[in-house]
């Protein structure tokens, strides 16, 4: 566990160390952002910093994957949850890979600037990904590849005024710019984007827009209906692709069996609760019954302790809930 914000235990494997670890003031992240800096040396005014769209985050340690050939729009629409048949170029959106079971195995970012598609994905996650799309890809005239060591992701918040060369991707969203940086000129566009950014403040923002996260608010069966992925990265009226029965039928009936939720902390607790604490009610007391856990939890600058949790989708939405030994209000990101 990081201070600031709790992620998944161990160490990530296949991870680049990123050069910009040599900034003054820097220090290393754990868990799954192991690689790029947690924070360069004073948390809540790089997340003021970030809020204000100055500065950059080092993405670095992001897995890159590129698609490329004259069938690759059509191939992945088959493949995704996503309608990326048609997608016009320079327009970012975001698709899961799932199951059979409809339970999410992979998340992309993406964006198309013509002639390649451009995604990345959570650090080591690449491998995994690309021997699915390898396995996939038959007949069709589409060429994959794991970008990963010519190419690094810096996150520009929205409002940043930084200039970036017309020849390079960008997925440009209302939350900022994913830069797609070749690697041999990631330090000198570091030093034009300053000042440097940790992991731990984009955390606690993303946690704060209520957006889930891969391996974080997601664990080997969550669907998308229980995140609120439906609304970014699924379409409902696309044809099929893997997972797409328990999609239709989940939102058909409109019964995930958990939700998620957004939790202000009570702020007199030293310790934040950590990834996967349980969450019970607490007019249950601390005997009572788990009804779901911690995903990501951060020390925001202006809202004091958050965090993300998944709970029963028949959890009262008004309850108060104990996150470890930790009170907590809720907010409703699902509805129930």
């Amino acid at each position: 566990m990081t201070d600031g914000v709790n992620m998944t235990d161990g160490a990530t494997t296949g991870v680049k160390k990123s050069p910009l670890l040599s900034l003054p003031g820097a220090v290393l992240a754990e868990g799954p952002d192991e690689g790029v800096a947690a924070h360069y040396g004073d948390l809540f005014r790089e997340q003021r910093t970030l809020a204000d769209g100055t500065g950059f985050v080092d993405q670095s340690h992001r897995g890159v994957v590129t698609v490329s050939g004259d069938d690759r729009l059509s191939w992945l629409h088959l493949l995704l949850t996503q309608h990326v048949e048609k997608l016009p170029p320079r327009q970012a959106t975001e698709a899961l890979v799932l199951s059979a079971n409809g339970h999410i195995e992979h998340a992309l970012y993406l964006v198309d600037d013509g002639t390649t598609t451009w995604m990345h994905v959570e650090p080591g996650t690449q491998g995994a990904l690309l021997a699915y799309l390898e396995s996939m890809k038959f007949f069709y005239r589409v060429e994959t590849a794991d970008a990963t060591d010519a190419y690094a992701v810096v996150y520009l918040p929205a409002g940043s005024i930084t200039a970036v060369p017309s020849e390079w991707a960008v997925r440009e969203t209302a939350y900022g710019r994913d830069v797609f940086v070749p690697r041999a000129e990631l330090e000198a566009f570091a030093a034009k984007a300053a000042p440097p950014i940790g992991a731990l403040a984009l955390e606690a923002l993303r946690i704060e827009a209520h957006r889930p996260r891969l391996g974080l608010e997601t664990d080997h069966r969550t669907i998308p209906h229980e995140l609120g992925w439906l609304e970014t990265a699924v379409h409902l009226q696309k044809g099929c692709y893997r997972g797409q029965e328990t999609v239709a039928r989940v939102q058909n009936l409109g019964r995930p069996p958990r939700r998620l939720v957004f939790l202000h902390l009570d702020g007199s607790e030293v310790r934040l609760p950590g990834h996967g604490a349980p969450v019970r009610l607490a007019s249950d007391g601390e005997d009572g019954r788990a009804i779901g856990f911690v995903t990501s939890s951060a020390r925001h600058w202006e809202l004091g302790p958050i965090a993300l949790a998944l709970v029963k989708r028949n959890t009262p939405e008004d309850a108060v809930l104990m996150a470890e030994q930790t009170a907590a209000s809720q907010e409703t990101v699902v509805a129930p």
